[in-house]
């Protein structure tokens, strides 16, 4: 490819680019480079380029691509010397001409400025308290008795008194007053647990007499943490928490602990050890200039400091992010502070807010107590004034082909009417946000339509930069590859996190494995997607203080992120403000995909709706992409993104400031099937119309679509009485019957051998029963002239292991070149061993086959756990050969689950599934046997029924009524439950006895089974100002933790050892390796039958193997890659009694 490359740097950013380019290209002037490159060629110069870049450096590549045609490719540096074709101006001024940075609709920008500044500068007072200053000194080390955040705001509370806001503001305004008495005065200074007789919720009464300084107390004592009180449970929340959050809080709210100390040993931590801050004249005069400005703020201000949780929010993510970069400053090489420190720097200082480590790793005193509440209110203001400008500062991707070229595949036009749709809506969502549900079918390019609807969206001249959400960490990989390939979007244009490097080296390594064997895809030309990234500027106040750490870099800094949703929710959810900063920021400048959102068990819907809600506040665009969401869940979204856009139209937009009235979102829906519908929606049940309408045109484009896969329901007989290893034995034996039936009618013939050979999946719920099941079926002969091949998949193998399982699943269920699956070594040994049989290749998997796997199989069986398993399954059916289908049925249903076998007349469709015991016993289906499987079914016997979203996509009418009847009504029931608002008796404000909410014994004002209940965060947004909602509503809660083995090479490194993973009690944070004994870790013994065999390498060295090559593949050591690789999560052994596990390579881990 020839190429133009011009440079607009200066100073020495140009002799540095002028040496890189005369490397790379012959030159045509003193700016100008030209050559004939190859793509790997211009990669290098531009990373070169990037590593070499200065704040001066500009320079853009452009490809000649014919006579009359060139195309900017990107440009390196400030982009602002190039225009967005890549021209350069004729003449150019510094002179801000056009004041356009001046200008921005920030309408509460200085109420976050002020707020923040005045809340630094009282942030640590509380550091004064003796019990602190000797913690610094290492003369204490017991637990906080009181926190000196809550010091702090006791103190700022005495310096407020009785005044209202303008009286306090007033007395703060006058710089001259230097009395520090007012700030300790008896009476005044109320000290929890040490004097008696006072009220313990300072906040109950000062939110209506002074809501400004309640909204600095708030801001003081959350710096750290959320308030969350003491007695939480799962569920269970007092209506006060949501109506009126701050008068609930106590300082027991400020730090959970068990025991109360009171009298003596608390007073240490109210007693000061020196004159507070307040009476430097340096203090007095930063606080006196925030407070005049605030007492003009206050007159203008129209909105309640307190119901501006907007700004409240934003004001504490500046606080917190100045508090960390500031705490962080520390010494030069000759001891003196830092040239950032100095300007705040302060002499004769006794009072010390931190200390730092030496060279030989001692703590010393580092900032003095009055420097360090100076130097955070500095860059508290210099952030929050920065804070508008940001989103100018990030990276963009502009210009992009691939994200605007035409579809040239008719299956994929549905893309192009998708980009336009969202292209027309692109002036409205400007304003007011969008809301976007892309419905189309597993297969039908849904990730890529994602980028292009949010590319449309995006003004173009700025680019786009978009967060896509997912929930597996392997479903993570898959799209950050895919963007990648498609795209070609380099390292520092797409970020791909997904928690655990283990997981990424692992995908990268079966990667590599692929090219090697010549297996992947190959690589498109330059000219698919040429693009321009704008790349920012990190010399932005907000992100030089935040870039330092490579994690939140990599989270902050890429245009598109692809990420699993963890990454995302401590936005809303982390009770701690520090693991909030990077993902506020990330909401604040990038629009967000939330991915296979129905996939999330119920009780984790809460906190995405709080994700939602915050993603509307901070202005980003929101896309649901998935084909099988139910109404109930795509509504109680809107309502929380809706919600979540009120906040931010009352201080952002042309409508800031007004009153309150409804606003209204942009919503698109889209599909493979039907027109796109774009609707203004101002209220929910216009929302809830026009997805019916759009919902029920999908609906009748399936039905007119011939099935891909159709189900019949198989019955299991139930003997009482039975142990129960026979009825897992039954249960193997009906599986068998089924597969060996299913494979009669849909297996396919390998060229080779002429021998019928198909590929089936077996889901089942659990994985303990699961272990049992396939020892049983291992140990049963199949049909005379048929191979039985057996996988055993789920999450119980340790990691190494289990990737290399779903490399092997993944390369064989890749089924979009039908031919290529007889050549795969796995397939082609496993029938070329035996020449003369059938082959039946069978997966017994747990749930975690149902979704992150693009698999396409010949047939599948299920287990029921909920209608929504079944369809997830069946999706892995016929998914990639869409054009070929048959009459017979291909999947297969059984007609009760083994829980129920086990465990009659007990809830059998739970963990996973959607009954739930409840007190009113609504959500307890009345039978566990499967009459029909959808509403609209007429036939239930041999002839099938077809399977496909429309019983999840569909509203089920009455679903309540229905819920005990009918497995789909239940699963429409519990999701209306968890959507929809609550009536307004159920919160209504109840009595309480003085100095603390009612207590939880027997009290009927307790709101309870509010586990699943989303609505919480739209219905009452303030409760957002405290971590109650996190606390009872947890993402992703495990209520029994699991156990972490890991395998360890021994001595010799000729065997692998497993070992239990324990915190080390001497060095936090750190692992301790305990050896399991023979006694707690038990082979499982496995007697194939005849005919039977196991797909795949289960051999016990196999194991050690793939750590050695992992090893070698990553340059580690044995142990360490061993540490990484062999980690597996098992049940706790005391559910057994401490009896410990069983374990076999082909099987995984089970209790013993």
């Amino acid at each position: 490819m020839n190429v133009l490359l011009v440079s607009q740097c200066d100073k020495r950013a140009l002799v540095e680019t002028r040496r890189i380019l005369d490397q790379f290209a012959e030159r045509r002037g003193d700016r100008t480079w030209q050559t004939s490159i190859t793509e790997a060629g211009l990669d290098t110069l531009r990373k070169l380029l990037r590593r070499t870049a200065r704040k001066n450096t500009a320079v853009a590549c452009h490809w000649i691509r014919g006579r009359d045609h060139t195309e900017l490719l990107w440009i390196v540096g400030d982009a602002r010397r190039f225009n967005a074709q890549g021209a350069v101006p004729t003449n150019t001024t510094m002179r801000d001409v056009l004041r356009r940075e001046d200008e921005n609709d920030w309408h509460s920008a200085e109420d976050i400025r002020l707020l923040a500044q005045l809340s630094a500068l009282l942030h640590d007072l509380g550091k004064a308290s003796e019990a602190f200053q000797q913690r610094l000194r290492n003369r204490r080390d017991e637990r906080n008795l009181v926190r000196h955040e809550w010091v702090s705001l006791r103190l700022f509370l005495a310096f407020v008194g009785d005044d209202d806001d303008e009286g306090w503001l007033r007395r703060l305004a006058e710089d001259q007053n230097a009395d520090a008495g007012v700030w300790t005065e008896p009476g005044r200074y109320l000290r929890d647990r040490v004097d008696t007789g006072i009220g313990d919720r300072p906040f109950a009464g000062l939110s209506e007499r002074a809501p400004l300084a309640a909204a600095v107390g708030w801001l003081v004592v959350t710096h750290h943490r959320l308030p969350v009180a003491p007695d939480t449970r799962l569920g269970v929340v007092e209506p006060s928490w949501l109506r009126d959050p701050l008068s609930c809080i106590t300082h027991a709210w400020n730090e959970v602990r068990g025991k109360e100390a009171q009298g003596e040993d608390c007073r240490p931590y109210w007693e000061l050890a020196g004159q507070l801050p307040v009476v430097s004249p340096a203090w007095r005069k930063q606080a006196a200039r925030v407070a005049r400005r605030l007492l003009e703020r206050l007159r203008q201000n129209r909105q309640g400091w307190l119901d501006n949780l907007w700004a409240l929010h934003l004001a504490r993510m500046c606080l917190m992010l100045a508090d960390h970069h500031y705490s962080r400053l520390g010494v030069d090489a000759e001891g003196r502070p830092v040239a950032e420190r100095r300007p705040f720097a302060q002499p004769d200082q006794v009072l010390y807010a931190n200390t730092r480590r030496d060279r030989h790793g001692k703590a010393q005193l580092n900032q003095s107590l009055l420097e360090h509440l100076l130097g955070v209110g500095h860059f508290a203001g210099q952030v929050a004034h920065a804070l508008p400008r940001l989103e100018r500062h990030l990276p963009r991707i502009a210009s992009h082909r691939g994200l605007r070229r035409r579809s040239s595949d008719q299956r994929f036009a549905w893309q192009d009417r998708a980009f336009d749709a969202a292209t027309a809506m692109r002036e409205a969502a400007r304003d007011r946000g969008a809301f976007v549900v892309n419905m189309a079918s597993t297969g039908s390019g849904k990730t890529l339509a994602n980028a292009r609807i949010l590319y449309a969206l995006a003004d173009p001249q700025r680019g786009m930069r978009a967060t896509y959400a997912l929930g597996l960490r392997t479903l993570t990989l898959q799209t950050g590859r895919a963007y990648r390939r498609d795209l070609h979007l380099g390292e520092d244009e797409l970020a791909v996190l997904v928690g655990g490097s283990a997981n990424r080296v692992l995908f990268e390594f079966h990667e590599a494995r692929a090219e090697a064997d010549g297996s992947a895809s190959a690589q498109s030309l330059l000219e698919e997607d040429s693009h321009v990234f704008y790349e920012g500027d990190a010399d932005h106040p907000v992100l030089a203080r935040v870039m330092s750490d490579p994690q939140v870099r990599r989270l902050l800094w890429a245009p598109l992120a692809v990420c699993t949703v963890d990454h995302l929710v401590p936005a809303c959810e982390s009770l701690r403000g520090g693991r909030q900063i990077a993902p506020l920021l990330r909401l604040l400048g990038s629009d967000l995909v939330l991915d296979e959102l129905d996939d999330y068990d119920i009780e984790d819907l809460p906190a995405l709706s709080r994700l939602v809600f915050f993603a509307g506040m901070y202005g980003a665009r929101v896309v649901l992409s998935s084909a099988t969401m139910p109404p109930a869940l795509v509504d109680g979204m809107f309502r929380a993104y809706q919600a979540g856009r009120r906040e931010w139209s009352r201080n952002r937009g042309p409508s800031a400031g007004r009153e309150d009235g409804p606003v209204e979102v942009p919503c698109l829906w889209v599909d493979e099937l039907v027109r796109p519908q774009t609707v203004p929606c101002a209220d929910p049940g216009a929302f809830s119309a026009a997805h019916a309408r759009f919902v029920e045109q999908r609906v009748a484009r399936l039905q007119e679509q011939k099935p891909l896969r159709i189900a019949r329901l198989h019955r299991l007989e139930a003997t009482p009485g039975r142990k129960r290893e026979e009825i897992c034995r039954q249960f193997a034996a009906e599986i068998g019957r089924a597969a060996f039936d299913l494979h009669r009618h849909h297996a396919g013939t390998d060229p080779l051998s002429g021998q019928r050979v198909s590929f089936g999946i077996v889901r089942m719920a659990n994985i303990d029963p699961l272990i049992e099941v396939a020892r049983a079926l291992a140990a049963t002969p199949p049909p005379e002239g048929i191979r039985l091949h057996l996988c055993v998949y789920h999450t119980r193998f340790p990691l190494v292991r289990r990737a290399e399982i779903e490399a092997m699943l993944d390369e064989v269920f890749d089924r979009r070149d039908e031919g290529r699956v007889w050549s795969i070594p796995s397939v082609r040994c496993a029938i070329d061993d035996a020449r003369d049989h059938e082959h039946v290749f069978m997966v017994l998997a747990s749930p975690v086959c149902e979704v992150g796997r693009d698999w396409d199989a010949d047939w599948a069986i299920a287990e029921p756990s909920s209608m929504r398993s079944v369809i997830q399954l069946a999706g892995r059916v016929r998914r990639h050969r869409q054009g070929m289908s048959r009459s017979v049925p291909n999947v297969v249903v059984f007609d009760t689950n083994l829980r129920a076998l086990l465990q009659p007349g007990k809830p059998a469709f739970v963990r996973p599934g959607f009954e739930k015991d409840t007190l009113d016993q609504r959500f307890l289906l009345a039978s566990h046997r499967l009459s029909f499987l959808r509403p609209d079914s007429r036939t239930a016997g041999g002839d099938g029924e077809r399977i496909d979203a429309i019983p999840r996509i569909r509203t089920f009418p009455d679903a309540f009524a229905h819920a005990r009847e009918h497995l789909v009504a239940l699963e429409h029931a519990r999701m209306e439950a968890a959507m929809q608002p609550l009536p307004e008796e159920a919160v209504r404000p109840q009595a309480a006895p003085a100095g603390r909410p009612s207590s939880r014994g027997g009290g009927s004002s307790w709101l309870r089974n509010t586990r699943d209940l989303a609505c919480l965060v739209w219905q009452f947004p303030q409760a957002t100002l405290l971590g109650v909602l996190p606390r009872v509503q947890p993402f992703r809660h495990d209520p029994e933790p699991d156990r972490t083995l890991v395998f360890l090479p021994d001595e010799e490194e000729e065997t692998l050892i497993a070992h239990r993973v324990e915190d080390d009690p001497r060095k936090w944070g750190q692992d301790l390796y305990v050896r399991v004994g023979s006694d707690m870790l038990h082979p499982l013994q496995v007697e194939p039958a005849s005919g039977v065999r196991s797909w795949g390498d289960v051999t016990p060295t196999r194991l050690l193997e793939l750590v050695r090559e992992l090893a070698e593949f990553e340059g580690l050591g044995l142990r360490e890659a061993a540490c990484r690789f062999t980690v597996v999560e098992v049940r706790k052994e005391k559910e057994n009694e401490g009896k410990g596990w069983e374990w076999h390579p082909w099987l995984g881990f089970r209790l013993a």
